[in-house]
Protein backbone atom coordinates (compact mmCIF):
# COMPACT_ATOMS: atom_id res chain seq x y z
CA UNK A 1 0.00 0.00 0.00
CA UNK A 2 1.40 3.39 -0.97
CA UNK A 3 2.23 5.80 1.87
CA UNK A 4 -0.22 8.53 0.92
CA UNK A 5 -3.09 6.08 0.81
CA UNK A 6 -2.05 4.45 4.07
CA UNK A 7 -1.43 7.70 5.93
CA UNK A 8 -4.75 9.06 4.70
CA UNK A 9 -6.44 5.94 6.01
CA UNK A 10 -4.78 6.37 9.42
CA UNK A 11 -5.77 10.04 9.52
CA UNK A 12 -9.34 9.11 8.58
CA UNK A 13 -9.46 6.69 11.52
CA UNK A 14 -8.06 9.36 13.85
CA UNK A 15 -10.64 11.87 12.60
CA UNK A 16 -13.42 9.38 13.35
CA UNK A 17 -12.13 8.91 16.90
CA UNK A 18 -11.84 12.67 17.46
CA UNK A 19 -15.28 13.28 15.94
CA UNK A 20 -16.81 10.84 18.43
CA UNK A 21 -14.78 11.66 21.56
CA UNK A 22 -13.45 15.20 21.15
CA UNK A 23 -10.47 16.50 23.12
CA UNK A 24 -9.69 16.08 26.81
CA UNK A 25 -9.24 12.36 27.36
CA UNK A 26 -6.15 10.31 28.15
CA UNK A 27 -3.77 9.27 25.38
CA UNK A 28 -4.42 5.61 26.22
CA UNK A 29 -8.13 6.06 25.45
CA UNK A 30 -7.41 7.53 22.04
CA UNK A 31 -4.91 4.74 21.36
CA UNK A 32 -7.47 2.02 22.02
CA UNK A 33 -10.17 3.78 20.00
CA UNK A 34 -7.78 4.37 17.09
CA UNK A 35 -6.87 0.68 17.21
CA UNK A 36 -10.58 -0.17 17.01
CA UNK A 37 -11.00 2.04 13.93
CA UNK A 38 -7.87 0.73 12.21
CA UNK A 39 -8.93 -2.86 12.86
CA UNK A 40 -12.39 -2.12 11.46
CA UNK A 41 -10.69 -0.67 8.37
CA UNK A 42 -8.68 -3.88 7.94
CA UNK A 43 -5.34 -2.23 8.56
CA UNK A 44 -2.28 -4.17 9.75
CA UNK A 45 -0.81 -2.57 12.89
CA UNK A 46 0.78 -3.27 16.25
CA UNK A 47 0.25 -1.24 19.42
CA UNK A 48 3.00 -0.51 21.94
CA UNK A 49 5.60 -2.04 19.67
CA UNK A 50 8.96 -2.53 21.48
CA UNK A 51 11.79 -0.35 20.21
CA UNK A 52 15.29 -1.38 21.30
CA UNK A 53 18.20 1.05 21.11
CA UNK A 54 21.20 0.00 19.06
CA UNK A 55 24.29 1.48 20.68
CA UNK A 56 27.54 0.63 18.92
CA UNK A 57 27.56 -3.18 18.82
CA UNK A 58 24.90 -3.87 21.48
CA UNK A 59 21.12 -3.82 21.43
CA UNK A 60 19.57 -2.32 24.56
CA UNK A 61 16.02 -2.87 25.72
CA UNK A 62 15.40 0.47 27.39
CA UNK A 63 11.63 0.17 27.51
CA UNK A 64 10.84 2.43 24.54
CA UNK A 65 7.61 1.63 22.76
CA UNK A 66 6.07 2.88 19.54
CA UNK A 67 2.44 3.82 20.18
CA UNK A 68 1.37 2.27 16.88
CA UNK A 69 3.31 0.76 14.02
CA UNK A 70 1.16 0.58 10.89
CA UNK A 71 1.99 -1.91 8.15
CA UNK A 72 5.66 -1.80 9.26
CA UNK A 73 5.96 1.50 7.36
CA UNK A 74 4.46 4.29 9.50
CA UNK A 75 5.12 5.12 13.12
CA UNK A 76 2.28 6.83 14.93
CA UNK A 77 3.05 8.81 18.07
CA UNK A 78 -0.09 9.79 19.95
CA UNK A 79 -0.43 12.72 22.31
CA UNK A 80 -3.14 14.40 24.34
CA UNK A 81 -1.39 17.60 25.32
CA UNK A 82 -2.12 21.34 25.25
CA UNK A 83 0.51 21.95 22.61
CA UNK A 84 2.95 19.93 20.54
CA UNK A 85 6.43 20.83 21.72
CA UNK A 86 9.75 20.40 19.91
CA UNK A 87 10.56 17.46 22.21
CA UNK A 88 7.49 15.58 20.88
CA UNK A 89 8.74 16.00 17.31
CA UNK A 90 12.26 15.00 18.37
CA UNK A 91 10.87 11.88 20.05
CA UNK A 92 9.09 10.78 16.88
CA UNK A 93 12.12 11.51 14.69
CA UNK A 94 14.34 9.49 17.04
CA UNK A 95 11.90 6.57 17.01
CA UNK A 96 11.86 6.72 13.22
CA UNK A 97 15.68 6.63 13.09
CA UNK A 98 15.94 3.77 15.59
CA UNK A 99 13.31 1.73 13.74
CA UNK A 100 14.65 2.66 10.29
CA UNK A 101 11.20 3.84 9.22
CA UNK A 102 11.04 7.01 7.17
CA UNK A 103 7.44 8.09 7.79
CA UNK A 104 5.81 9.16 11.04
CA UNK A 105 2.58 10.77 12.16
CA UNK A 106 2.39 12.80 15.35
CA UNK A 107 -1.26 13.04 16.34
CA UNK A 108 -2.39 15.27 19.21
CA UNK A 109 -6.02 14.59 20.11
CA UNK A 110 -6.24 17.46 22.61
CA UNK A 111 -7.21 20.08 20.01
CA UNK A 112 -10.52 21.54 18.89
CA UNK A 113 -9.94 20.54 15.26
CA UNK A 114 -7.84 17.42 14.73
CA UNK A 115 -6.36 18.80 11.50
CA UNK A 116 -4.49 21.24 13.76
CA UNK A 117 -3.05 18.34 15.79
CA UNK A 118 -1.56 16.23 12.99
CA UNK A 119 2.10 16.52 11.97
CA UNK A 120 3.61 14.35 9.26
CA UNK A 121 7.34 13.72 9.58
CA UNK A 122 9.64 12.30 6.92
CA UNK A 123 13.30 11.29 7.29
Amino acid sequence: MEFDELSNQVIGCALEVHRNLGPGLLESTYEQCLAYEMKAAGMAFKLQYPLPVQYKNIKLDCGYRIDALVDTSIIIELKSVDKILPIHKAQLLTYMKLADISIGLLINFNVKYLKDGIKRMVL
